[in-house]
């Protein structure tokens, strides 16, 4: 399996750019464009290098959320900006769209059978990116708080 192949790279890139584009239109300035569109193509990456391992697309987007969640996290804590402005931008190459919009479409045209189906599929896809932004954000505020604890304790010694 080679990484810089075409079908890895140009979805990753074109992930990059739509993750560009939307953060200028969300007012993001200066260096934190490309560190919050690096997060959305590190997602897709992940989604893309998870496929051959894992073909349930719920289990892929569980695994891309976990990433670029760490990721951001990460950014934020380098950075010292909130998680929650990469977060917001990195996320965008992940959310269902379509999904939301064929639900939809399958609703007022009255194909009961398709809406709940397309409908039960993007409630999952989408509670797998919750759960996974979920719990890296959970583990990462309690690493913090653990070591604010930490050096709270050994100052008191002191």
């Amino acid at each position: 399996m080679e990484l810089f192949t075409f079908s890895y790279f140009l979805p990753c890139l074109y992930a990059f750019v739509g993750c560009v584009a939307f953060a200028v239109s969300f007012n993001i300035h200066g260096r934190e464009i490309p560190i919050s569109a690096l997060g959305g193509a590190v997602g897709w990456l992940v989604y893309l290098l998870s496929a051959p391992w894992f073909p349930g697309e719920v289990v892929r987007y569980f695994l891309a959320s976990l990433a670029l969640t760490a990721y951001c996290e990460g950014m934020a804590r380098v950075r010292k900006c909130p998680a929650t402005s990469y977060l917001l931008i990195s996320i965008f190459p992940l959310v269902p769209g379509a999904g939301i919009y064929y639900t939809m479409e399958y609703a007022v045209h009255g194909e009961t059978a398709l809406f709940l189906q397309q409908g039960m599929d993007t409630l999952s896809l989408a509670g797998a990116l919750a759960l996974g932004i979920l719990l890296v954000t959970s583990i990462m505020r309690m690493w913090t708080l653990f070591c604010r604890r930490t050096r709270r304790t050994s100052a008191q010694r002191r």
